[in-house]
């Protein structure tokens, strides 16, 4: 029988040590690393040498640094880490922001345990859970015609943006466009602006779902 690791950040001891609790009774699953907060988790990453989880349940209200921040990265860390959400936050922007930053599932924590354990296996193979509500409130952002239109970005800022796709910094994009470091900045700064997004993990994830023109 295949052993899956799942490592825990969450800050409520309670909901900690139930999942925990929860978990080990079930012979499929190896409990890793259970954290309070995501930079204990990166603390312990970082001594460790790597993290060896596949499954990581990750809440979003967290002290300091958000499960919605911590998630590229984690992600960045070990790109094919299985982030499943657990949180009560169940507004629309919230659910899509984590998906759009890399999370496979979104469970409610008003979800039994005995679900969470079923959308584990689901993600082990290979699919994504969605609780029934959260479930509803895609569909309800899908059929209210609310999906954000293409967002029109200046020649320089999209091309800017795709050296970015590409992984190319700072210092690299200003050589290959012949413009300096600051310009480069800048043109970033405004570019953010448009998209109404915070950093370049959010912006590049709107250019990979093909949301700008």
């Amino acid at each position: 029988m295949k052993i899956t690791e799942i490592c825990i950040i969450e800050d409520h001891k309670i909901v900690r040590d139930n999942l925990r609790s929860y978990l080990e009774l079930h012979e499929e699953f190896k409990v890793g690393l259970v954290c309070g907060s995501a930079e204990e988790f990166f603390n312990e990453v970082k001594h460790a040498n790597g993290i060896s989880c596949e499954i990581l349940l990750l809440d979003i209200g967290l002290p300091k640094m958000s499960g919605i921040e911590a998630l590229p990265l984690l992600l960045e860390l070990k790109p094919e880490l299985n982030i499943i959400i657990l949180s009560s936050y169940e507004e629309e922007d919230m659910i899509l922001k984590a998906i759009c930053n890399g999370a496979c599932s979104y469970i409610s924590k008003k979800t039994s345990l005995k679900d969470i354990v079923d959308a584990i296996r689901v993600v082990i193979q290979g699919g994504s859970y969605m609780s029934p509500s959260i479930a509803r409130e895609i569909i309800n952002h899908l059929m209210g015609g609310r999906v954000s239109k293409a967002t029109i970005l200046s020649e320089r800022q999209k091309e800017i943006l795709e050296k970015m796709v590409d992984g190319k910094t700072y210092t690299e994009i200003s050589t290959e466009l012949f413009i300096s470091v600051e310009t480069v900045r800048s043109h970033i700064k405004k570019m953010y602006k448009v998209l109404h997004v915070n950093n370049k993990s959010e912006a590049i994830s709107m250019y990979l779902k093909g949301q700008i023109k």
